[in-house]
C-alpha cells in the first residue's frame, strides 16, 4: 500500500510533519526511481562538487575530555592526567585514553588533532561554532546544509537526502538551529529519521507477486503525473520533499539493518554501533552528511565513572566503523570526523570531574583520501591550550570542504542579497591534505 497525503490536516494523516504523511506499506519499490518527480525538488544545489565524497560526523554532546580520550599526558601531576590512564596504540610512542583499546590497533588509520581550539565555553556557543565555522551571533547554516545546498537535498537516483542527523547535537532551547540550514531554507535543513518519519519508512524489500509491483508501478506513475499536473511538489516544505524522494528513490532500504550481514552487525553492536553502521550505509546510497550525535559527555563529576560507560560504546562503533571502511575500500570517499563542542578542564575538580574547558580539545579523523596514521599538533605539558600547529573551527570546516570537494569561495545570498562567504579565514589542515 502507497499512501501520500499533503496539506490536510486530517485525524488520521500523522506522520512527518502536521500537513503531511508519507507511507509506504507491504511492497518495496526495488529498484525503482522517478526521476521526473525528483527533479521537481525544491531548489537544487547551484554548483558541483568536485568529489563524490561524504562525511559522518560523530558528534560527542556535552564536550568530551581532550585527556580520557585522546590525549592522556600520562606524565603531567597525578591532577592532570588521564584518570582512566592510557593504552598503546599501534604508533609508536602514541597513546590513547585507556578505554579505548580496539581503536589503538586502528590508530595507523585515523589522524589525531590535539590542538583543536574554540573561543567559548558554552555549550551551545561552542556547538554552533564547531558546525558552522562562526560565532554564535553570526546567522550562518551547518557544515551539513552547505553540502546540501550544493549538492541539491536529495541523491538524483537513490532519493537519499544530502543531509541527514541522528541525535541532537547542542543544549537547551538553542539546539535545534545549531545542525540547521540558517537562511538557505528548509530544504536544506537535516533529514531526522526517527519518530513518525521513521515509521513511515518502513519497507518490505521482498515483493512476493509481479502483480503487485505492477499496482505498485501504476500508482507511482499515477502519482508522478498529478504532481506534474498540478504543482504540488513546489507547495512541499523541504522536509517533506527529502522524504518523498526517498521513498520514490528506494533509499530507504539504507536504513534497514535486516539488509546487512548480521556478522558486520554484531561487530558494530547496538546503540552508537547501530548508528555508525547505518551511517554507512547511507554514505553508500548517496548521502553527503550524516551527524551521529551521542549524549552524556557533560561530565562534570566523576569523570572516570562516565568515560567507563560512554568510552567502550565509542571504543566499538568506531573502530568496527574505521576497519570496515578501510576493508571495503571506502577510505578515499567517506571521511569520519569525532568531534564535540569543547574540551574538559585539564585539571579535576572536587567532584573528580572536569569542566568545560574551549581553549583546548581534541579531534579524531580517518578516511577521506587523508593523510592519517599520525598526531597532529601538541598540547601544553598539563592539557591546558595548544602548544602547536593550532587548529580552528574554520579550518576544521575548510578541511571538510576539500573532502566533499567544495571550492573554498562558496557563498550563497543572504536575506539581503548580499554574497556571504562560507569560509572566511580557514584553511585544511596542511599535514592531513
Amino acid at each position: 500500500m502507497l499512501k501520500i497525503c499533503f496539506g490536510e490536516k486530517e485525524r488520521n494523516c500523522a506522520g512527518l510533519s502536521r500537513r503531511s504523511f508519507l507511507q509506504v506499506g507491504s511492497l518495496g519499490l526495488g529498484g525503482l526511481t522517478l526521476s521526473s518527480l525528483l527533479a521537481a525538488r525544491a531548489a537544487g544545489g547551484t554548483q558541483v562538487a568536485a568529489r563524490n565524497a561524504s562525511v559522518v560526523w560523530l558528534w560527542l554532546n556535552g564536550g568530551p575530555t581532550h585527556i580520557e580520550t585522546f590525549d592522556p599526558k600520562m606524565t603531567a601531576p597525578a591532577e592532570f592526567r588521564s584518570v582512566t590512564g592510557e593504552v598503546k596504540t599501534v604508533m609508536p610512542g602514541v597513546t590513547l585514553g585507556g578505554n579505548f583499546t580496539a581503536l589503538a590497533k586502528q590508530a595507523d588509520k585515523m589522524a589525531f588533532v590535539r590542538s583543536f581550539s574554540v573561543p567559548t565555553s558554552s555549550h551551545n556557543r561552542a556547538a554552533f561554532w564547531v558546525n558552522t565555522g562562526h560565532a554564535h551571533n553570526a546567522d550562518r547554516p551547518s557544515l551539513g546544509s552547505i553540502a546540501s545546498r550544493v549538492r541539491g537535498p536529495n541523491h538524483s537516483v537513490t532519493g537519499m537526502p544530502t543531509y541527514v542527523l541522528m541525535g541532537r547535537i547542542g543544549f537547551n532551547a538553542d539546539a535545534p538551529r545549531i545542525p540547521g540550514p540558517a537562511w538557505l531554507g528548509k530544504a536544506y535543513a537535516p533529514f531526522t529519521p526517527s519518530g513518525p518519519a521513521r515509521d513511515n519508512m518502513n519497507l518490505t524489500t521482498k515483493v512476493p507477486r509481479l502483480e503487485d509491483r505492477r499496482t505498485l508501478l501504476q500508482r507511482l506513475d499515477q502519482l508522478r503525473r498529478e504532481a506534474d499536473a498540478s504543482g504540488i511538489m513546489e507547495g512541499i516544505d523541504g522536509l517533506n520533499q527529502q522524504a518523498l524522494n526517498l521513498i520514490l528513490g528506494n533509499g530507504t532500504q539504507a536504513f534497514d539493518l535486516q539488509q546487512e550481514d548480521p556478522a558486520i552487525v554484531e561487530k558494530y553492536g547496538d546503540g552508537l554501533g547501530a548508528s555508525m553502521l547505518t551511517a554507512r550505509r547511507l554514505c553508500e546510497a548517496g548521502c553527503g552528511f550524516v551527524a551521529v550525535s551521542l549524549q552524556g559527555w557533560d561530565m562534570h563529576g566523576n569523570v572516570k565513572g562516565g568515560m567507563n560507560k560512554r568510552g567502550p560504546e565509542v571504543d566499538r562503533a568506531v573502530s568496527a566503523f574505521v576497519e570496515d571502511l578501510y576493508q571495503r575500500g571506502l577510505d578515499q570517499n567517506i571521511l569520519l570526523v569525532v568531534s564535540g563542542e569543547f574540551g574538559r578542564t585539564p585539571r579535576i575538580n572536587k567532584r573528580a570531574g572536569r569542566d568545560h574547558w574551549g581553549r583546548l580539545s581534541t579531534l579524531a579523523l580517518s578516511g577521506g583520501g587523508l593523510q592519517v596514521g599520525q598526531v597532529i599538533g601538541e598540547s601544553s605539558p598539563k592539557a591546558e591550550f595548544p602548544k602547536s600547529a593550532i587548529v580552528t573551527p574554520q579550518d576544521l570546516m575548510a578541511t571538510v570542504f576539500h573532502v566533499l570537494g567544495i571550492a573554498a569561495d562558496t557563498h550563497f545570498q543572504d536575506p539581503s542579497g548580499r554574497p556571504t562567504p562560507m569560509l572566511i579565514d580557514g584553511q585544511p589542515i596542511a599535514s592531513l591534505v
